[in-house]
């Protein structure tokens, strides 16, 4: 077993994360129903609920501030509160004032799954909360409230980087964070393959995810680490947005060497095709969009028949750690009706000969950069995944991936590898209505989904460079600009590493 335990950071990661829970929940087979292609097992664990039944819920901790958790609870219906709920007045004799913070109704959707009855339709005004759209039970260890900060508090906003930071270092010297919440999760796994981070990179949350992942990667020395780095992407005040731009700078400067895999998402993406429609003042929305792309992009990792995943991201040297996030929607041909297909030349029908060592640059969907992709942008390695190829269509049956690779290098190729599965991508009635215009719920997408290293990424680093050398204090102006230096060498074409000398 190659278990994957995540983590879940701040409020737009839980709103990302309850997507993914929710489709890994929509994988699941019963009684007579054929085997799924995805293992459970990887982010699932089995346990034993309060009356000895059987559990199995997600390997997660999910964090997030005072007030963000909407209804949900720390014990639910596996796992019902045993403490004692008056645990009495202690020392203190004197009268107590209690006070009590208005209570959360149950939204309807919440009450229909509870029941057991059809969930209704779900829209931007009865999501108030991502636990709204919720699927899933969560065993206690999995909820983690933190009670230093408020959800959207004017007075004290979780905004600045070094907050985060001290948040976390605050918190780990009082708890240790790694014993109590990851830990008793590591422990159950049989073979620890990775650890998944979905986390904010523009707020403090960014802060407090580089100290983390500094504290697992002494503990976990060289278990992958994935990290989806999720950024504001509305618009917003000019000072606003300069704090932004260097707390990324900081979140990148800091956490991307530690990571195996870095991946910024921009929420909600700028550029998209006529054929979708989002509000991108819901995030419930927006996250929905990004956990198409986001939840097939590794949906490999998942699937029975892979295992060269890890192998696949490292591409031909292992220096290129930072992924763009890109998709494709391709409709059947059915569904190509005037007024709901995508235009011709993105709606194409998945042909095995595209796939294989073909690199992609044609996308509808840039979850990354708010720029076209510039053609002459170098591509280093690009991983592929292709889901919901039909019946007559031949799967792809990858290669070796040391031949694939041999034979790229030998034509001066960009590494590229794909991965492909009939699965589709299931449209949920937790998933926003007409999303996808001519795509109800009940149905199911093509698409394909790539992770792309390329020299893209030195334009993005280069500006944060220019942002934090006129922005950062002097005392660690010259650590950040240097170290975002170094990042950006690695994706500038034509750069070698001392090791290209060294074998000469």
């Amino acid at each position: 077993m190659h278990e994957i335990v995540t983590l879940q950071l701040g409020q737009r990661a839980n709103y990302l994360a309850t997507h993914f829970w929710n489709l890994q929940e929509s994988y699941f087979t019963y009684n007579d129903q054929d085997e799924s292609p995805v293992d459970h097992d990887v982010h699932f664990r089995p346990g034993v609920g309060a009356d000895g039944s059987e559990t199995f819920t997600p390997r997660t901790v999910i964090y997030d501030l005072k007030g963000a958790f909407g209804t949900l609870r720390k014990y639910n219906a596996l796992y019902e509160l045993t403490e004692d709920s008056n645990p009495g007045q202690g020392l203190w004799d004197g009268k107590e004032v209690v006070q009590q913070q208005p209570q959360i109704l149950q939204s309807d959707y919440q009450k229909s799954l509870d029941s057991g009855l059809p969930a209704p339709s779900l829209s931007t005004e009865t999501v108030r909360y991502w636990s709204d759209y919720n699927r899933l039970f969560y065993h206690p260890r999995s909820i983690v409230q933190l009670n230093d900060y408020e959800l959207n508090s004017r007075t004290m906003p979780f905004e600045d980087w070094n907050v985060g930071e001290d948040l976390f270092s605050d918190l780990d010297k009082e708890h240790d964070l790694l014993d109590r919440d990851v830990r008793p999760f590591a422990e159950e796994c049989d073979q620890l393959r990775a650890l998944q981070l979905l986390t904010g990179a523009d707020d403090a949350w960014g802060g407090f995810a580089a100290r983390y992942i500094d504290r697992l990667r002494d503990e976990y020395g060289k278990k992958a680490i994935w990290v989806w780095a999720i950024e504001d992407g509305a618009k917003a005040p000019l000072q606003a947005q300069l704090k932004r731009e260097i707390n990324k700078a900081r979140t990148v400067h800091a956490i991307s060497p530690q990571s195996s895999l870095y991946i910024p998402i921009i929420d909600p993406p700028s550029r998209v095709p006529k054929s979708v429609h989002f509000d991108p003042n819901s995030e419930w929305q927006t996250s929905a969009l990004i956990s198409s792309a986001m939840e097939s992009a590794l949906l490999p990792t998942r699937l029975r028949p892979y295992h060269d995943f890890e192998a696949s991201l490292a591409g031909d040297d292992g220096t290129h750690k930072i992924f763009e996030l890109q998709s494709r929607i391709m409709l059947d041909k059915d569904d190509q009706k005037d007024g709901t297909s995508i235009p011709a030349k993105q709606a194409v029908e998945t042909d095995s000969s595209e796939m294989g060592s073909k690199v992609q640059r044609e996308f509808d969907l840039d979850f990354t950069y708010d720029e076209a992709a510039n053609s002459e942008s170098h591509i280093y390695n690009q991983v592929q995944v292709w889901r919901g190829l039909d019946n007559d269509q031949k799967e792809y049956a990858p290669e070796d991936i040391g031949i694939i690779r041999r034979r790229q290098y030998h034509n001066s190729e960009p590494m590229c590898q794909s991965f492909s599965t009939p699965l589709r991508f299931p449209i949920l009635d937790s998933f926003p209505a007409n999303l996808i215009k001519g795509i109800k719920t009940g149905e199911s997408l093509k698409l394909l989904a790539t992770l792309t290293a390329s020299s893209r990424t030195a334009e993005r680093i280069k500006r944060f460079e220019a942002v934090a050398g006129r922005i950062v204090g002097v005392d660690e102006r010259e650590n950040i600009v240097n170290g975002l230096g170094e990042i950006r060498e690695t994706y500038e074409t034509g750069w070698l590493s001392d090791s290209d000398f060294d074998d000469d």
